[in-house]
């Protein structure tokens, strides 16, 4: 090994809408903070970036910003996202020696050219020396250790923060895959959008989530969950308590989670019979932060008549994946959604 390979670390990255994780190649993952960046407007500087900035949301004055650069799993805030990298990337290199990365970054199915661009100019940009792109329900499928090089199908379900990505993994590749709008925060806006509807009572995000984690479920419970939340009366402006029940959180929900359902059906229905019959056999993987909504397994199994499992630790899947690449990236070059090539080309 030359002393240019020991100062050389490979990095994998998921970049996603609700959280960012990075994992370093020989240490793990290091870093695994929401995707969130306070900017100062008046000075230009960032204030915060991870959890210090997503304690800032809904309470900042005018001239400080909380920004979410990225939307439905594709950069809408270029500069912010790099500034992000750039942050999360210096906060793991305190010594300064280890400046020289490649990066393996989840990627959702079917972006467009230009938006794989985006992601691939905003990790260079921010140190990495290449940038390697990877479909995430092939991450987290290899991250889970499951048989994604093996003729057999492998259906993995990742529900995240703004995107749910569904995917038919077959000899190292997608046979088909389908990426969806509907996640996390749309979950979130559907909470919001009930509690002002049906409570008259404004509460922002922050509490929407807190909420969805507290009582939020895609079925009936046995045991009964409510809880206190706080906002703002939209008749008389003042501030107001309130309890929210289970049951009002699973019909605010009720809709979108019905939209993934549907999508999962649809893509079972194009999948090649063959492939469909190892489906019914090996059962549907669901990774991400959106799959520990309680009973959410059992709502799909019980549409679908499949056997559906919650991997272990859902919501480090995907930079797993994108870990085991970096550890050897050479080996695991065929998975990129473009092909590898030397670092130095002579045309």
């Amino acid at each position: 090994m030359s002393i240019f390979n020991y100062f050389k670390k490979d990095i994998g990255i998921d970049l996603g809408t609700a959280n960012s994780l990075l994992y370093v190649k020989e240490k793990g993952i290091v870093i695994n903070e929401p995707s969130i960046a306070a900017i100062n407007n008046k000075t230009g500087q960032i204030v915060a970036v991870g959890e210090e900035a997503k304690k800032m949301l809904g309470r900042t004055p005018s001239h400080i910003s909380v920004i979410k650069p990225l939307i439905g799993g594709v950069i809408s805030d270029f500069e912010m996202t790099q500034e992000m990298l750039r942050h999360f990337l210096r906060r793991n290199n305190n010594n300064g020696f280890f400046n020289y990365y490649r990066a393996v970054i989840g990627i959702p199915p079917n972006l467009t050219e230009v938006e794989r661009k985006s992601v691939e100019d905003a990790v260079v940009n921010s140190g990495a020396a290449k940038a390697f792109l990877v479909e995430e329900p092939i991450a987290a499928a290899l991250g889970t250790k499951l048989p994604i090089d093996e003729a057999v199908a492998t259906m993995v379900v990742d529900i995240g923060g703004g995107t749910t990505d569904i995917a038919v993994i077959s000899m190292s590749g997608t046979v088909i895959s389908r990426s969806l709008k509907i996640a996390g925060d749309k979950l979130n806006d559907d909470i919001i959008r009930f509690i002002r509807d049906e409570f008259k009572l404004l509460i922002g995000e922050p509490t929407a989530e807190e909420l969805k984690k507290a009582v939020g479920s895609a079925i009936p419970l046995d045991e009964k969950l409510d809880f206190s939340i706080r906002g703002r009366d939209m008749g008389t402006g003042l501030p107001r308590e309130t309890v929210i029940k289970n049951n009002h959180i699973r019909v605010a929900t009720g809709k979108s989670l019905k939209f993934i359902i549907d999508s999962i059906k649809e893509i079972i229905e194009k999948t090649p019979p063959e492939l469909v019959g190892d489906i019914y056999k090996n059962g549907i993987y669901l990774c991400g932060g959106g799959s520990l909504l309680r009973g959410l397994d059992k709502l799909i199994e019980k549409e679908i008549i499949v056997p559906v499992m919650v991997i272990e630790d859902p919501l480090t899947a995907v930079v797993r994946g994108t870990g085991v690449i970096a550890e050897n990236i050479d080996k695991y070059s065929h998975l990129f959604v473009t092909a590898l090539k030397p670092l130095d080309i002579n045309i």
